[in-house]
Protein backbone atom coordinates (compact mmCIF):
# COMPACT_ATOMS: atom_id res chain seq x y z
CA UNK A 1 0.00 0.00 0.00
CA UNK A 2 3.02 2.74 0.73
CA UNK A 3 3.50 2.13 -2.87
CA UNK A 4 0.53 4.60 -3.59
CA UNK A 5 3.02 7.38 -2.26
CA UNK A 6 6.20 6.50 -3.85
CA UNK A 7 6.78 8.84 -7.00
CA UNK A 8 4.41 11.01 -8.68
CA UNK A 9 1.93 9.37 -11.23
CA UNK A 10 0.69 12.63 -12.98
CA UNK A 11 1.74 15.50 -15.25
CA UNK A 12 2.19 19.05 -14.00
CA UNK A 13 -1.06 20.32 -15.74
CA UNK A 14 -2.90 17.88 -13.54
CA UNK A 15 -0.70 18.74 -10.07
CA UNK A 16 -1.97 22.36 -10.56
CA UNK A 17 -5.30 21.70 -11.22
CA UNK A 18 -5.33 19.37 -7.86
CA UNK A 19 -3.74 22.12 -6.25
CA UNK A 20 -6.38 24.53 -7.53
CA UNK A 21 -8.89 22.02 -6.41
CA UNK A 22 -7.46 21.86 -2.51
CA UNK A 23 -7.27 26.14 -2.37
CA UNK A 24 -10.80 26.54 -2.99
CA UNK A 25 -11.46 22.77 -0.67
CA UNK A 26 -14.17 24.81 1.76
CA UNK A 27 -16.48 25.52 -1.43
CA UNK A 28 -15.72 23.24 -2.98
CA UNK A 29 -17.27 21.28 0.02
CA UNK A 30 -20.08 23.75 0.50
CA UNK A 31 -21.21 23.68 -2.77
CA UNK A 32 -21.80 19.29 -2.98
CA UNK A 33 -23.20 19.50 0.06
CA UNK A 34 -25.88 22.49 -1.05
CA UNK A 35 -26.05 20.35 -4.29
CA UNK A 36 -27.29 17.52 -2.54
CA UNK A 37 -29.40 18.75 0.42
CA UNK A 38 -31.52 21.10 -1.55
CA UNK A 39 -32.69 18.16 -3.84
CA UNK A 40 -31.09 19.54 -6.89
CA UNK A 41 -28.77 16.82 -7.64
CA UNK A 42 -31.77 14.40 -7.38
CA UNK A 43 -34.06 16.43 -9.89
CA UNK A 44 -31.35 16.13 -12.38
CA UNK A 45 -30.68 12.67 -11.65
CA UNK A 46 -34.28 12.00 -12.37
CA UNK A 47 -34.03 13.18 -16.09
CA UNK A 48 -31.21 10.52 -16.40
CA UNK A 49 -29.40 10.93 -19.86
CA UNK A 50 -31.53 13.50 -21.43
CA UNK A 51 -30.82 16.22 -19.11
CA UNK A 52 -33.29 19.19 -17.42
CA UNK A 53 -32.83 22.91 -18.50
CA UNK A 54 -32.03 25.29 -15.90
CA UNK A 55 -35.34 26.97 -15.22
CA UNK A 56 -36.97 23.34 -14.80
CA UNK A 57 -34.47 23.01 -12.29
CA UNK A 58 -35.17 25.91 -10.03
CA UNK A 59 -39.23 25.41 -10.28
CA UNK A 60 -39.14 21.78 -8.48
CA UNK A 61 -36.64 22.57 -6.00
CA UNK A 62 -37.75 26.55 -5.00
CA UNK A 63 -35.17 28.24 -5.68
CA UNK A 64 -34.04 31.34 -7.71
CA UNK A 65 -32.64 30.78 -11.31
CA UNK A 66 -29.52 33.02 -10.03
CA UNK A 67 -29.10 30.40 -6.61
CA UNK A 68 -29.04 27.21 -8.85
CA UNK A 69 -26.96 28.80 -11.91
CA UNK A 70 -24.12 29.66 -9.84
CA UNK A 71 -24.32 26.22 -7.82
CA UNK A 72 -24.54 24.14 -10.81
CA UNK A 73 -21.85 26.34 -12.46
CA UNK A 74 -19.30 24.99 -10.09
CA UNK A 75 -20.63 21.83 -9.89
CA UNK A 76 -19.38 21.37 -13.73
CA UNK A 77 -15.97 22.48 -12.54
CA UNK A 78 -16.07 19.75 -9.72
CA UNK A 79 -17.50 17.18 -12.63
CA UNK A 80 -20.77 16.76 -10.06
CA UNK A 81 -23.04 17.49 -13.16
CA UNK A 82 -22.37 17.65 -16.32
CA UNK A 83 -23.74 19.80 -20.01
CA UNK A 84 -25.79 17.64 -22.56
CA UNK A 85 -25.60 18.34 -26.33
CA UNK A 86 -27.94 21.48 -26.12
CA UNK A 87 -26.81 22.43 -22.42
CA UNK A 88 -29.40 20.59 -20.46
CA UNK A 89 -27.65 19.51 -16.61
CA UNK A 90 -26.92 15.83 -16.74
CA UNK A 91 -25.63 14.29 -13.26
CA UNK A 92 -22.42 12.68 -13.68
CA UNK A 93 -20.58 9.50 -11.74
CA UNK A 94 -19.30 11.97 -9.11
CA UNK A 95 -22.43 13.45 -8.54
CA UNK A 96 -24.02 9.95 -8.42
CA UNK A 97 -21.64 9.09 -5.61
CA UNK A 98 -22.58 12.10 -3.47
CA UNK A 99 -26.46 11.01 -3.64
CA UNK A 100 -25.99 7.27 -3.11
CA UNK A 101 -22.64 6.65 -1.62
CA UNK A 102 -23.31 5.41 2.03
CA UNK A 103 -19.51 6.31 2.80
CA UNK A 104 -19.25 9.19 0.59
CA UNK A 105 -22.77 10.92 2.67
CA UNK A 106 -21.41 9.28 6.21
CA UNK A 107 -18.16 11.54 5.55
CA UNK A 108 -19.59 14.68 4.33
CA UNK A 109 -22.13 14.65 7.12
CA UNK A 110 -19.67 13.66 9.44
CA UNK A 111 -17.66 16.52 8.28
CA UNK A 112 -20.23 19.00 7.80
CA UNK A 113 -21.87 18.89 11.17
CA UNK A 114 -18.86 17.63 13.24
CA UNK A 115 -15.92 18.91 11.88
CA UNK A 116 -16.20 22.15 9.14
CA UNK A 117 -16.29 25.05 11.77
CA UNK A 118 -13.87 23.47 14.04
CA UNK A 119 -10.98 23.19 11.29
CA UNK A 120 -10.25 26.61 11.01
CA UNK A 121 -8.63 26.27 14.05
CA UNK A 122 -6.19 23.23 12.84
CA UNK A 123 -3.05 25.31 12.76
CA UNK A 124 -3.58 26.70 16.30
CA UNK A 125 -4.15 22.92 17.43
CA UNK A 126 -1.05 22.07 15.19
CA UNK A 127 0.70 24.18 17.55
CA UNK A 128 -0.46 23.72 20.74
CA UNK A 129 -1.36 20.16 21.13
CA UNK A 130 -4.48 21.10 22.08
CA UNK A 131 -8.19 20.64 20.11
CA UNK A 132 -8.50 24.16 19.47
CA UNK A 133 -11.33 23.56 17.10
CA UNK A 134 -13.71 21.53 20.21
CA UNK A 135 -15.08 24.87 21.19
CA UNK A 136 -17.09 25.16 18.15
CA UNK A 137 -19.11 22.03 19.60
CA UNK A 138 -19.01 22.45 23.35
CA UNK A 139 -16.67 23.41 26.43
CA UNK A 140 -15.22 20.35 27.36
CA UNK A 141 -11.69 18.72 27.30
CA UNK A 142 -12.54 16.38 24.59
CA UNK A 143 -15.26 15.58 22.49
CA UNK A 144 -15.80 12.08 24.19
CA UNK A 145 -17.02 14.01 27.19
CA UNK A 146 -19.60 15.68 25.19
CA UNK A 147 -20.84 13.18 23.11
CA UNK A 148 -24.28 13.13 25.33
CA UNK A 149 -24.53 16.71 24.94
CA UNK A 150 -24.15 17.32 21.45
CA UNK A 151 -27.51 18.65 19.66
CA UNK A 152 -29.41 15.86 18.15
CA UNK A 153 -28.14 16.11 14.62
CA UNK A 154 -24.44 16.23 15.78
CA UNK A 155 -25.17 13.28 17.69
CA UNK A 156 -26.68 11.46 14.72
CA UNK A 157 -23.64 12.61 12.33
CA UNK A 158 -21.00 11.50 14.83
CA UNK A 159 -23.02 8.39 15.69
CA UNK A 160 -24.10 7.52 11.89
CA UNK A 161 -20.03 7.78 11.21
CA UNK A 162 -18.65 6.05 13.95
CA UNK A 163 -21.51 2.96 13.66
CA UNK A 164 -20.75 2.89 9.32
CA UNK A 165 -17.76 1.07 10.26
CA UNK A 166 -18.43 -0.82 13.17
CA UNK A 167 -21.80 -2.67 11.61
CA UNK A 168 -19.82 -3.67 8.88
CA UNK A 169 -16.65 -4.95 10.67
CA UNK A 170 -18.64 -6.49 14.24
CA UNK A 171 -20.45 -9.18 12.01
CA UNK A 172 -17.10 -9.97 10.63
CA UNK A 173 -15.06 -10.62 13.71
CA UNK A 174 -17.21 -11.76 16.00
CA UNK A 175 -16.53 -15.55 14.65
CA UNK A 176 -12.64 -14.69 15.65
CA UNK A 177 -12.90 -13.65 18.69
CA UNK A 178 -15.32 -15.93 20.28
CA UNK A 179 -13.80 -18.97 18.90
CA UNK A 180 -13.84 -21.95 21.51
CA UNK A 181 -10.33 -21.90 21.53
CA UNK A 182 -10.20 -18.96 22.74
CA UNK A 183 -12.29 -19.64 26.16
CA UNK A 184 -13.60 -16.17 26.28
CA UNK A 185 -16.26 -16.18 29.24
CA UNK A 186 -15.82 -12.92 30.69
CA UNK A 187 -14.94 -10.21 28.81
CA UNK A 188 -13.81 -6.08 29.41
CA UNK A 189 -14.70 -3.89 26.76
CA UNK A 190 -13.29 -0.41 27.04
CA UNK A 191 -14.99 2.29 25.34
CA UNK A 192 -18.06 0.40 25.20
CA UNK A 193 -19.84 3.76 23.20
CA UNK A 194 -23.79 3.08 22.53
CA UNK A 195 -23.02 -0.61 23.59
CA UNK A 196 -22.87 -2.13 19.69
CA UNK A 197 -20.15 -4.81 20.66
CA UNK A 198 -21.58 -5.73 23.98
CA UNK A 199 -25.54 -6.12 22.32
CA UNK A 200 -23.71 -8.54 19.31
CA UNK A 201 -21.90 -10.72 21.69
CA UNK A 202 -24.22 -11.82 23.52
CA UNK A 203 -26.26 -12.13 20.57
CA UNK A 204 -23.35 -14.28 19.18
CA UNK A 205 -22.36 -15.77 22.21
CA UNK A 206 -25.59 -16.91 24.88
CA UNK A 207 -22.50 -17.58 27.45
CA UNK A 208 -20.78 -14.75 27.72
CA UNK A 209 -20.71 -11.85 29.73
CA UNK A 210 -19.50 -8.04 29.30
CA UNK A 211 -18.15 -5.24 31.23
CA UNK A 212 -18.23 -2.25 29.57
CA UNK A 213 -15.45 0.82 30.93
CA UNK A 214 -16.64 4.35 29.41
CA UNK A 215 -17.12 7.85 30.22
CA UNK A 216 -20.77 8.03 32.66
CA UNK A 217 -22.30 9.53 29.76
CA UNK A 218 -21.48 7.27 27.07
CA UNK A 219 -21.81 4.66 29.81
CA UNK A 220 -25.38 5.87 30.42
CA UNK A 221 -26.41 5.54 26.82
CA UNK A 222 -24.89 2.16 26.38
CA UNK A 223 -27.06 0.92 29.92
CA UNK A 224 -30.20 2.24 28.58
CA UNK A 225 -30.18 0.35 25.52
CA UNK A 226 -29.37 -2.83 27.33
CA UNK A 227 -31.55 -2.26 29.91
CA UNK A 228 -34.12 -1.78 27.08
CA UNK A 229 -33.06 -4.96 25.76
CA UNK A 230 -33.37 -6.80 28.80
CA UNK A 231 -29.68 -7.81 28.90
CA UNK A 232 -29.06 -6.22 31.79
CA UNK A 233 -27.96 -9.28 33.70
CA UNK A 234 -25.50 -10.10 31.24
CA UNK A 235 -23.22 -6.61 30.62
CA UNK A 236 -22.32 -4.93 33.75
CA UNK A 237 -20.85 -1.06 33.12
CA UNK A 238 -17.82 0.63 34.96
CA UNK A 239 -17.97 4.09 34.36
CA UNK A 240 -14.51 5.54 34.49
CA UNK A 241 -11.96 8.26 32.45
CA UNK A 242 -9.64 5.72 31.62
CA UNK A 243 -7.26 9.16 30.58
CA UNK A 244 -6.61 9.05 34.51
CA UNK A 245 -3.73 6.90 35.37
CA UNK A 246 -5.35 6.39 38.84
CA UNK A 247 -8.18 4.58 37.56
CA UNK A 248 -8.11 0.74 38.03
CA UNK A 249 -9.73 -1.48 35.58
CA UNK A 250 -11.55 -4.22 37.15
CA UNK A 251 -9.92 -7.82 37.13
CA UNK A 252 -10.47 -11.14 36.56
CA UNK A 253 -11.29 -11.02 32.37
CA UNK A 254 -10.22 -13.61 29.63
CA UNK A 255 -10.11 -11.34 27.05
CA UNK A 256 -10.11 -7.10 26.60
CA UNK A 257 -11.84 -5.82 24.17
CA UNK A 258 -11.44 -2.22 22.07
CA UNK A 259 -12.92 -1.47 18.40
CA UNK A 260 -12.10 2.08 17.01
CA UNK A 261 -10.61 3.33 20.64
CA UNK A 262 -7.24 3.82 20.79
CA UNK A 263 -6.51 5.57 18.20
CA UNK A 264 -8.35 8.33 20.17
CA UNK A 265 -4.93 8.57 22.69
CA UNK A 266 -1.91 9.49 21.77
CA UNK A 267 1.17 7.06 22.10
CA UNK A 268 1.44 7.21 25.65
CA UNK A 269 -2.15 7.44 26.55
CA UNK A 270 -2.42 3.73 24.35
CA UNK A 271 0.84 2.52 26.71
CA UNK A 272 -0.55 3.54 29.86
CA UNK A 273 -3.99 2.18 28.76
CA UNK A 274 -2.92 -1.12 27.41
CA UNK A 275 -0.80 -1.55 31.11
CA UNK A 276 -3.83 -1.40 32.99
CA UNK A 277 -5.73 -3.95 30.73
CA UNK A 278 -2.53 -6.14 31.21
CA UNK A 279 -3.53 -5.64 34.85
CA UNK A 280 -7.38 -7.02 34.28
CA UNK A 281 -6.63 -10.26 32.34
CA UNK A 282 -6.62 -13.35 33.83
CA UNK A 283 -2.64 -15.14 33.32
CA UNK A 284 -3.76 -16.17 29.33
CA UNK A 285 -5.68 -13.84 28.52
CA UNK A 286 -6.06 -11.52 25.63
CA UNK A 287 -6.46 -8.59 24.40
CA UNK A 288 -8.13 -8.04 21.17
CA UNK A 289 -7.67 -4.50 19.35
CA UNK A 290 -9.61 -3.56 16.51
CA UNK A 291 -8.20 -0.54 14.20
CA UNK A 292 -8.13 1.00 10.82
CA UNK A 293 -4.29 1.55 10.21
CA UNK A 294 -4.07 3.92 6.76
CA UNK A 295 -0.79 2.08 6.05
CA UNK A 296 -2.98 -1.42 5.82
CA UNK A 297 -5.32 -0.51 2.86
CA UNK A 298 -5.94 -1.96 -0.36
CA UNK A 299 -6.77 0.86 -2.12
CA UNK A 300 -5.92 4.66 -1.98
CA UNK A 301 -9.30 5.80 -1.56
CA UNK A 302 -9.42 3.68 1.61
CA UNK A 303 -6.05 5.35 2.96
CA UNK A 304 -7.28 9.16 2.29
CA UNK A 305 -10.52 8.94 4.17
CA UNK A 306 -8.27 7.67 7.18
CA UNK A 307 -5.34 10.13 6.75
CA UNK A 308 -7.40 12.57 6.55
CA UNK A 309 -9.86 11.40 10.03
CA UNK A 310 -6.86 12.39 11.87
CA UNK A 311 -7.24 15.64 11.42
CA UNK A 312 -10.23 15.69 12.92
CA UNK A 313 -8.42 14.47 16.67
CA UNK A 314 -5.95 16.52 15.92
CA UNK A 315 -8.26 19.85 15.83
CA UNK A 316 -10.97 18.61 17.44
CA UNK A 317 -11.72 15.57 19.46
CA UNK A 318 -9.12 16.08 21.74
CA UNK A 319 -5.26 17.31 19.88
CA UNK A 320 -3.14 14.11 20.37
CA UNK A 321 -4.25 11.36 18.64
CA UNK A 322 -4.53 9.73 14.87
CA UNK A 323 -5.62 7.20 12.82
CA UNK A 324 -2.37 5.33 12.95
CA UNK A 325 0.33 3.97 10.81
CA UNK A 326 0.32 0.20 12.14
CA UNK A 327 4.21 0.29 12.83
CA UNK A 328 3.90 3.37 14.73
CA UNK A 329 1.09 1.76 17.32
CA UNK A 330 2.53 -1.72 17.02
CA UNK A 331 5.29 0.02 18.90
CA UNK A 332 3.36 1.18 21.44
CA UNK A 333 1.76 -2.63 22.20
CA UNK A 334 5.54 -3.71 22.75
CA UNK A 335 6.47 -0.78 24.64
CA UNK A 336 3.02 -2.01 27.36
CA UNK A 337 4.73 -5.37 27.45
CA UNK A 338 2.34 -7.24 25.42
CA UNK A 339 3.46 -9.01 21.59
CA UNK A 340 0.87 -9.18 18.47
CA UNK A 341 -0.01 -13.34 18.37
CA UNK A 342 -2.26 -13.37 15.44
CA UNK A 343 -2.91 -10.24 13.14
CA UNK A 344 -5.92 -11.10 10.56
CA UNK A 345 -6.74 -8.09 7.94
CA UNK A 346 -9.40 -7.08 5.75
CA UNK A 347 -12.55 -7.02 8.26
CA UNK A 348 -15.14 -5.14 7.48
CA UNK A 349 -14.21 -2.14 4.72
CA UNK A 350 -10.95 -1.12 6.52
CA UNK A 351 -10.18 -2.44 9.45
CA UNK A 352 -6.74 -4.98 11.30
CA UNK A 353 -7.25 -7.27 14.21
CA UNK A 354 -4.74 -7.74 16.58
CA UNK A 355 -4.26 -10.16 19.51
CA UNK A 356 -2.06 -9.45 21.99
CA UNK A 357 -1.20 -11.46 24.84
CA UNK A 358 1.32 -10.59 27.74
CA UNK A 359 5.23 -11.21 26.78
CA UNK A 360 6.98 -13.75 28.50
Amino acid sequence: MIDFYKGEHYSAMEGKHMAQIIAHGPIVFQVARVLRDKQILKVIEETRSKGIALKDICEKVGLSEYAVRVLLEAGLGMHLVKYTEDEKFALTKTGYFILHDPLTNVNMNFVQDICYKGMYHLEEAIETGKPAGLPELGNWSTVYEGLSQLNPQQQKSWFEYDHFFSDIAFPAVLKHIYKPENHIKKLLEIGGNTGKWALASTKFDKEVAITIVDLPGQAAMAKKNIEDLGLSDRVDFYPANVLDESVVFPAGYDAVWMSQFLDCFSEEEIVSIMKRCGAALNDDGSIYILEAFWDNQRFETSAFCIQQLSIYFTAIANGNSQMYDSRVFKKCVEKAGFEIVEQIEGIGLSHTLLKCKKKG
